[in-house]
């Protein structure tokens, strides 16, 4: 470990569990979400993996006193951040396991610094949610959407939480989750998630794709109202060596709505093209 790295652990809340000597999976959470999002996949991976979760900066537990609004208004801040809990934590040959728009920035990390990880798993992943006509390009959104939700989130933070939290859990037979969902996103500071809002939704790395040389484990939900399926497709076609896998479970969690099913379908992408 790197000098600073207790520091660094407390600023993301960083914890670690599982075989000390394994190979590493490193989660990496979504928007309104913090690392409690993982619980119920992680005990699937703890027997033969060393498992590192994390909150970005801005939600959960983390440093909120050394959230810097600028820093974060793009997603290099989250990259630059990824990069170094691999650095100074010392993780080598990481598979890094993210979800939403932190796949966006999985991607950008494994461009930027391809000999840390050996692997991808990216669940519900997007690489701009905006339709681009332009390029018979489908992310499930107009811009008209978008800036409408941005509005919506601008105007009333709360009753925002409240109404996307059904949306993107997509699991109405389970309203326990939809509940936990609208919880999660009420913990985080209303400035910050504003911020990672616009990050979430604005960002495009399609132009990025291309770079990309890390193997990589699509996991595409069902009835997901963020990451339709064209998107998945999308990916597996901009992305060499990529593997999709379409899930049976529906919304935009399923490490929260069908833990085993996506849990399953990590360790048998590991087994078969990781080990």
């Amino acid at each position: 470990m790197h000098a600073g790295t207790s520091n660094l652990i407390e600023r993301h809340n960083v914890q670690v569990s599982g075989r000390s000597d394994g190979p590493v999976l490193l989660f990496a959470h979504g928007f309104g979400c913090d690392q409690s999002m993982w619980r119920r996949i992680v005990p699937f991976f703890e027997d033969e993996y060393r498992v590192v979760i994390f909150d970005h900066m801005g939600s959960g537990l983390s440093a909120i006193d050394q959230y810097d609004a600028e820093r974060y208004s793009t997603l290099d801040g989250y990259v630059t951040d990824l990069l170094a809990l691999c650095r100074d934590l010392d993780l080598h040959g990481v598979v890094l396991v993210a979800h939403s728009v932190a796949t966006m920035m999985a991607i950008r990390a494994a461009i930027a610094d391809p000999n840390t990880f050996r692997g991808l798993v990216l669940v519900a992943p997007s690489p701009s949610y905006i339709n681009d006509p332009s390029a018979d390009y489908i992310g499930g959104f107009t811009q008209q959407d978008i800036d409408g939700l941005l509005e919506s989130l601008d105007s009333n933070y709360f009753a925002w939480s409240a109404s996307l939290a059904p949306i993107v859990m997509g699991n109405p037979d389970a309203p326990e989750l939809t509940a936990e969902l609208e919880v999660s996103f009420c913990r985080t500071n209303p400035d910050t998630a504003r911020n990672f809002a616009r990050v979430s939704f604005l960002s495009d790395i399609r132009p990025d794709l291309k770079n990309l040389t890390t193997p990589a484990l699509i996991l595409q939900c069902s009835e997901d109202m963020l990451a339709p399926p064209e998107v998945g497709r999308y990916l597996e076609a901009q992305l060499a060596g990529s593997t999709l896998v379409e899930l049976t479970a529906t919304g935009h969690v399923p490490q929260a709505s069908a833990p085993e099913e996506t849990a399953q379908a990590i360790l048998h992408y590991l087994a078969s093209r990781m080990s």
